[in-house]
């Protein structure tokens, strides 16, 4: 079987793997890439879902490229809009040529004697074998062939339908019809507004409320600026002022819970009817302990002031022939039932790593500056913020390999690998977050250290010092020549 070989593989063309691709397309230039995709598209998350009303829930000045302006009037970005943005840059950059699609990457093994990586992926069932010299996981945080959805009793009494939207059919017929979606998360809050347009009733049921916030759909100083100031000075005004804005309301929340919370309340009762249950809009968790779910326009607030949504607090007793039984006694009736109970975690899209043929178990492992990992030479993985813009530390991850790529190439090494030389230190959860979705892997997810390059940052401006300002030759990195 015959064997490509290339400088850098990428595994997944999504809105990092195009951004990485950027990135050594500028700053490595004389390095040949590819860019393995398992599916048939640019796009990732933002082309596999495709639920009515698809969006971000961050602002596009910030889940944009550093290097592309965002230049709609939109702050808050439908999915179609998102995709196309990944695919101009892609076009930009000339990225798009290194995209081979349908490689689903299965294996990765490292050997220590080539210094080389080799890297099987299927394609059409047939298996395809490449060696690289550097690694880079761009596959997102979430499996794509499989959402999470708990087993319900009774489900199959159920003489309605019940979908996932992560496997949204084209063809769903949901006007004048009872639906009930489970789940008060992003994507909730974004499908109930959608589809309350065209359906008889809808309802948010869910277990425990989230906090919900309220956004504007379009920036009005990006739309003034632009009057008269160049696209690129405006995008960077605008993604400078936002960035500081959400860590300025994420500190707020992690310090002042109480008044955040109180806060946060107060402004939704504001907004929604007069007489509305407001247990249904307070958690029990602090702000920011779970991601907040942003909506844009108050978009869920007028579905519910119109009549045609509603908000429902209860336990699921079990499935029944014509909706669902819940636990109160209550019944709701639904012809649909969608489960946005959330998504299935997985690290490095599944990849099977080993070192020199033997597995490799990243989950004892600690991240190396949220880029590398310990214990494995010349790779990398992109993982975003959760209290922020996923791009934002994509566009530094990104930034921070170009620069160690070039650094090997300047002194003639072959391989870096990041080593943990305090094996007392403690190890805490890579993701500090309580949402459902990481507490069901926590156990499944790579580490984090207490100190130094081994803790990880939710905060941009000290990442950008760890990663644009720092020396690329600290002591945890350990540079080797064949």
């Amino acid at each position: 079987m015959a064997t490509e070989h290339f400088d850098v593989l990428i595994a997944g063309a999504g809105l990092s793997g195009i951004g990485v691709a950027c990135h050594l397309s500028k700053k490595c230039p004389g390095k040949t890439f590819a860019i393995l995709e398992a599916r048939d598209a640019i796009g990732g998350t933002w082309d596999l879902f495709r639920y009515p009303g698809i969006r971000s829930d961050s602002d596009m000045f910030t889940l944009g490229y550093r290097f592309k302006p965002w230049t709609s009037d939109k702050g808050i970005a439908d999915g179609g809009d998102i995709r196309q943005y990944i695919r101009d840059a892609a076009a930009e950059h000339t990225v798009d040529e290194k995209i081979r699609y349908g490689h689903k990457v299965k294996t990765a093994d490292w050997s220590t004697r080539d210094k080389l990586w080799t890297v099987t992926s299927e394609v059409d069932g047939e298996t395809r074998v490449y060696t690289a010299k550097y690694l880079m996981g761009c596959t997102g945080y979430y499996d794509y062939d499989e959402g999470f959805t708990p087993d319900f009793e009774g489900r199959d009494d159920f003489t309605g339908q019940v979908i996932h939207p992560q496997f949204w059919p084209e063809d769903l017929d949901y006007k004048d019809k009872k639906v009930v979606v489970i789940g008060s998360g992003a994507t909730a809050v974004t499908l109930i507004p959608s589809m309350s347009r065209e359906v008889e009733r809808i309802t948010m049921l869910q277990r425990s409320p989230t906090y919900i916030v309220p956004v504007p759909s379009k920036d009005k100083l990006a739309i003034r600026l632009r009057k008269f100031m160049p696209e690129s000075f405006v995008y960077s005004i605008i993604r400078s002022r936002n960035i500081m804005l959400t860590m300025a309301f994420y500190n707020y929340c992690k310090r002042f819970p109480q008044k955040a919370r109180e806060f946060i309340f107060n402004f939704n009762k504001k907004i929604l009817p007069k007489n509305f249950d407001m247990s249904h809009f307070t958690p029990k968790y602090n702000p920011w302990d779970e991601r907040l779910c942003a909506v844009p326009g108050g978009d869920l607030y007028k579905a519910i002031h119109k009549g045609k949504a509603d908000v429902v607090t209860d336990h699921i007793e079990r499935f029944v022939e014509d909706g669902i039984q819940l636990k109160s006694g209550n019944k709701l009736e639904a012809d649909i039932v969608i489960t946005a109970t959330g998504l299935k975690v997985v690290v490095l899209g599944k990849i099977a790593v080993s070192i020199d043929g033997q597995p490799f178990d990243v989950t004892d492992k600690m991240s190396y500056r949220g880029v590398m990992f310990e214990g494995i030479p010349n790779a990398g993985m992109v993982f975003g913020y959760t209290n922020s813009s996923w791009t934002l530390k994509a566009d530094l991850i990104a930034d921070y390999f170009c620069r160690v790529i070039n650094h090997m190439d300047d002194k003639g090494y072959d391989a870096v690998v990041p080593v943990n030389r305090d094996p007392s230190m403690p190890k805490k959860a890579f993701i500090d977050l309580s949402s459902g979705y990481i507490s069901r892997v926590k156990d499944q997810l790579p580490k984090q250290g207490t100190r130094g390059a081994w803790k990880l940052h939710q905060n941009y401006f000290r990442d950008w010092l760890s990663l644009r300002a720092s020396r690329i030759t600290a002591k945890e990195l350990e540079y080797s020549k064949k």
